[in-house]
């Protein structure tokens, strides 16, 4: 499949003609080459040293030696091997050109050269989305992930004539793949499956290997079945964590994906394959349209890099590499979207791109939540009275998106790429800030009234909080509001007896928020007429099974669901202890106002201490009440 571009600007036409031309100019390459000799010999030369700027003396030293080593290694067969792979490939590649940042265009790649067709009733060709997946067999990575999990449940209860359902599991602690995916199908999320269509789960088997292994870890006998069997593919496994290191998140987002492809291409009947990116990969731009653009390294040469440098001098690296990426995350996917295109060749290939994926808003059941990453942790921290400033642009769209939207549109794509041929690689930016946006402070507003509403069990203060975009005011309010009380309180349990944890809870609180700042502070705008337009083909009554169309969502309800899912699901607590909670909840609130009441008055007293002029104005006044009540009778 060839992937031609969809329309770019004339601009961006003509950087991209510029960008083509110096990349193919014989000095340009000599450069290049002379600069990859230069630092993998061992001399860290005037042309290569530009390369660590902004590197310590000590970690340059330890870089020029470490390629030394690494390239002599290589060349005896050690763990060099892939530098020596990687300049074979010509003087277009090296590890120089992975280091030298290209300008981000957008690639000839992708898009609709033609408008989708919409549904017409009369369309005999028309195969429904339920019975396209019949009798077919499924590969899922991260399967036992949030979004897997909403898959796997999502194709058995909707498609129910689909053949099988593949997982990739890897063996974790010492428990067996099997003993894995029995823990998963026992979850709540599967409760009305087990209920009502206990025989689909039979359906659901487990594949044991790992995403970060040669070959995924997948054995010679299961790699045959599903190169036998399978003819859809769903690629949602990835690290998340922002805070990753770079080795590992390139290992898993990149190489985990490069590998898959090579899967792919083995697979005889495949006809879809969708790879599950993000919204944010292109965070380094406002406007952000259904492309790949132009990465700012060669992936296999920053795949290279990885292999040959210590951790430690990635580590130093990694700053510069990400450049004005906020993390190893964002990086590593636009990075991995490039080599798909690269890899993929003629596969059948669609990429989904959500935005910050949050609980579900109806499927399986309204607000469902397995974890606390993202918004979830801090309106759980929220919750508990714990957390109540953060910098963020209250008047910026929060690009929130339920867990079953994106799942939805991920079932429709691989339809879509199977029943239509295309030449174009499609990306879908699955969002919500373009046609049913909510700023900030909106989803502040519905979560403090929903937590006050359905309060937590053991709510520690009255839930209550700021948004700001004055970092030394909110870095005095947490200290003052977080950091403050909780060393308080630790202080209480040591002297109790009991174990402190509340200051541990506060710096996760605080990592977490470190994290979620640069998107709050920040807005884009992400293009998503491919989703909006693959909606229109689907039947009235595939819209209504398979439901993406995110103008559906009711924010205030939508939120209200949320607070109560996390409650239930992730702090276990049943609806039954509402009652009680309601009456904490509103003892809480008479000791707030009493706590600020009593704070106001200190603050007098001791602005009062320091003046004359203030205590004689205290003086007169409490004088003049006195009198006043003195002239009510019953006194």
């Amino acid at each position: 499949m060839s992937h031609a571009v969809v329309k770019i600007t004339e601009t961006d036409n003509t950087s991209l003609k510029k960008s083509q031309q110096q990349a193919q100019s014989p000095q340009s390459q000599n450069s290049s080459d002379s600069k990859t000799t230069a630092l993998l010999n061992g001399g860290l030369t005037a042309s290569a040293t530009h390369l660590f700027n902004g590197l310590s003396t000590a970690a340059v030293a330890n870089a020029h030696a470490a390629a030394a080593t690494s390239y002599s290694s290589g060349a005896s067969g050690g763990g060099g091997s892939g530098v020596n792979s990687t300049l074979s490939g010509g003087p277009a590649s090296g590890i120089n050109v992975a280091l030298a940042a290209s300008a981000a265009t957008a690639l000839p790649s992708n898009g609709l050269q033609s408008p989708y067709e919409h549904y017409r009733a009369d369309d005999s060709n028309y195969t429904p989305i339920g019975q396209f997946y019949a009798g077919r067999s499924v590969f899922i990575t991260g399967g036992t992930g949030f979004m897997g999990k909403v898959l796997v449940e999502k194709l058995l209860r909707s498609c129910p004539d689909i053949r099988n359902i593949y997982l990739l599991i890897r063996p974790k602690r010492g428990q067996e793949v099997s003993a894995r995916l029995t823990e998963l199908l026992n979850a709540p999320l599967f409760e009305s499956l087990r209920r009502e269509k206990p025989k689909e789960l039979s359906k659901v088997i487990p594949i044991s290997g790992d995403i970060t292994s040669e070959e995924l870890g997948i054995s010679e006998s299961d790699q045959a079945l599903l190169c036998r069997t399978v003819s859809i593919v769903f690629h949602s496994a990835a690290t998340v964590k922002f805070d990753e290191k770079l080795k590992l998140s390139v290992t898993i987002n990149m190489l985990g994906t490069k590998r898959l492809v090579e899967l792919c291409h083995r697979m005889m009947s495949l006809d879809a394959l969708i790879h599950v990116s993000t919204a944010y990969c292109n965070c380094d731009r406002t406007d952000v349209s259904e492309v790949i653009y132009a990465p700012p390294y060669n992936p296999d040469d920053i795949i290279s890099l990885i292999n040959w440098l210590p951790e430690d001098i990635l580590d130093q690296l990694t700053p510069r590499l990400i450049g004005k990426r906020p993390n190893t995350y964002t990086f590593t996917k636009a990075l991995a979207e490039h080599m798909l295109l690269k890899e993929a060749g003629n596969l059948p290939v669609a990429i989904v791109r959500p935005s910050i994926v949050t609980a579900s808003l109806n499927e399986p059941f309204a607000g469902w939540v397995d974890n606390f990453n993202g918004p979830t942790g801090l309106v759980s921290a929220l919750a508990k009275g714990l957390f109540r400033t953060m910098m963020c642009e209250k008047n910026y769209v929060a690009d929130l998106v339920p867990v079953d939207i994106v799942i939805n549109l991920m079932i429709a794509a691989a339809w879509r790429t199977a029943t239509r041929k295309s030449n174009n690689l499609l990306i879908y930016n699955c969002c919500t800030g373009q046609r049913n946006p909510i700023v900030w402070s909106e989803f502040v507003k519905y979560a403090m009234t929903s937590v006050r509403k359905h309060p937590l069990e053991g709510c520690l203060w009255y839930p209550t909080g700021d948004l700001r975009m004055n970092r030394p005011l909110n870095t005095l309010n947490c200290i003052l509001k977080h950091f403050l009380p909780a060393y308080l309180l630790d202080v209480v349990a040591r002297v109790m007896g009991k174990k402190p944890f509340v200051v541990n809870v506060q710096n996760k609180i605080a990592k977490a928020v470190e994290c979620l700042e640069y998107f709050a502070t920040r807005q884009w705008r992400f293009n998503d007429d491919n989703v909006n337009s693959l909606l229109y083909t689907l039947s009235p009554k595939d819209r209504e099974i398979f439901v993406f169309d995110v103008r559906r969502i009711h924010w205030d309800k939508y939120v209200e669901r949320y607070v109560l899912g996390f409650r239930e699901f992730l702090f276990k607590q049943r609806p039954e202890s509402l009652p009680s909670s309601r009456k904490r909840m509103i003892r809480l609130y008479y000791l707030h106002q009493l706590t600020k009441l009593v704070a106001v008055l200190l603050t007098w007293r001791f602005l009062m201490s320091r003046s004359k002029r203030l205590n004689d104005l205290w003086s007169a006044f409490l004088d003049n009440a006195l009198k006043m009540a003195r002239l009510i009778p019953f006194l």
